[in-house]
């Protein structure tokens, strides 16, 4: 795979770091750049900015508001983003729902949600985990009983990533109970302001409230927003995870954290000299760096090869691309030793009396270190990977 890029490709590697230099309001690149975190008005913001371009869904189809961007475009999109500093376009929406709605939902599904997706009217977040239920999602229990025009739908998600934002959640549900677990599950579009819903946070070591526990106590959702047949569900969530999967990867970004804990190194000491310059360290960041490397160059490969649809390599995107970004805030942490012990979630917030503290690079890395516990998890966790790339390729 030529990493080399064309005349017309260098254009618009161009065009888009113009765009992004104009564009990028400075105080949402500090936050990302200095690992602080971003409140719901950052991600919109910066979602709606991106949409008033065109650029919101470099994947999408153009008929339903994409940019008819290459793999390579797409790609360089991604990775000059990453190096800009920008907020992330949430995944929930554009790269998760949004592909299933266009493969097996109605043609009034794609009319109302697939606009909303596109310029962030609606938040969406995911909801397929449950307390019993996270690698083996089929043994789900949230029920849906058919009730005239409407579901009746109660249970329980957990993990739920954002869902106090959210205006929508995506759920898998089961609605026969009497076949196969696989067989009998559906995908159901909810809105988060039915009563019945309930969003209980769930605060993580890194003291932030990222991820919740979602409640539904008799909600009655129309059976319009049954995505497709019912109980084929699990169809369509194997489709979801594939671009779910492939996304986690998330090259461009790991990128950026090397170049930012190479920064980090030759601000620390050592023997009298640069940290990066000491062999034995030396030598883990190179061969984070060259695992990188590799891992781009299969992404690549990936996505322009993605009208065969998601496969194994979704899978092996997902545990290289975790694992590496781990591997970085292990480093980094690694890095400032002890400086690593103690963190300020008021800092991390960007309190307004924090504001001097902003080269202060070392304050938010242990809060990163432990929400990147996460990444071999979510998403299908890495060993459940491991077994579907086997069962995929090698047929064991």
């Amino acid at each position: 795979m030529n990493l080399h890029y064309s005349a017309e490709e260098n254009v618009f590697r161009d065009t888009v770091r113009a765009f992004l230099d104009t564009h990028l309001p400075p105080e949402l690149q500090r936050k990302v750049r200095l690992h602080l975190r971003l409140a719901r008005e950052d991600y919109v913001r910066w979602h709606k900015i991106v949409a008033a371009q065109g650029w919101a869904a470099p994947g999408w189809p153009v008929e339903f508001g994409g940019t008819g961007w290459s793999a390579v475009q797409r790609h360089i999109w991604e990775d000059e983003c990453a190096r800009a500093a920008t907020p992330p376009i949430l995944p929930f929406g554009v790269n998760m729902v949004a592909p299933v709605i266009m493969a097996f939902g109605s043609e009034q599904q794609k009319a109302h949600y697939l606009p909303r997706i596109l310029n962030c009217d609606d938040w969406w977040c995911q909801g397929y985990s449950e307390p019993g239920a996270g690698s083996d999602l089929a043994s789900l229990k949230t029920t849906a009983v058919r009730d005239g025009d409407h579901y009746i739908v109660n249970g329980q998600k957990t993990w739920t990533t954002l869902a106090q934002h959210a205006d929508m959640i995506f759920c898998l549900v089961r609605t026969d109970s009497s076949v196969r677990k696989q067989q009998g599950i559906s995908f159901l579009l909810i809105d988060m302001k039915t009563p019945g819903v309930t969003v209980r946070p769930i605060i993580m070591l890194d003291e932030d409230h990222e991820v919740n526990e979602v409640f539904f106590d008799n909600v009655r959702v129309p059976v319009a927003n049954l995505v497709g047949q019912e109980n084929r569900g699990w169809t369509y969530a194997k489709y979801l995870l594939g671009h779910e999967r492939t996304g986690i990867a998330a090259v461009g970004r790991s990128k950026r954290e090397l170049a930012f804990l190479k920064q980090l190194t030759m601000q620390q000491q050592k023997r009298g000299q640069p940290l990066l310059r000491d062999p034995a360290f030396a030598a883990k960041v190179a061969g984070v760096e060259i695992e990188l490397m590799a891992l781009e160059m299969t992404v690549l490969r990936v996505v322009s090869e993605e009208n065969k649809g998601p496969g194994p390599q979704a899978s092996m995107l997902k545990v290289r691309g975790s694992e590496i970004q781990q591997q970085l805030t292990e480093l980094m942490v690694e890095a400032i030793g002890p400086q690593a012990l103690p963190f300020d979630p008021a800092y991390l917030d960007g309190d307004a009396q924090y504001a001097a503290a902003g080269d202060d690079l070392a304050a938010p890395l242990a809060a990163y270190y432990f929400n990147y516990r996460k990444t071999s998890i979510y998403g299908g966790s890495n060993e459940i990977q491991k077994n579907i790339i086997t069962q995929m390729i090698l047929g064991l």
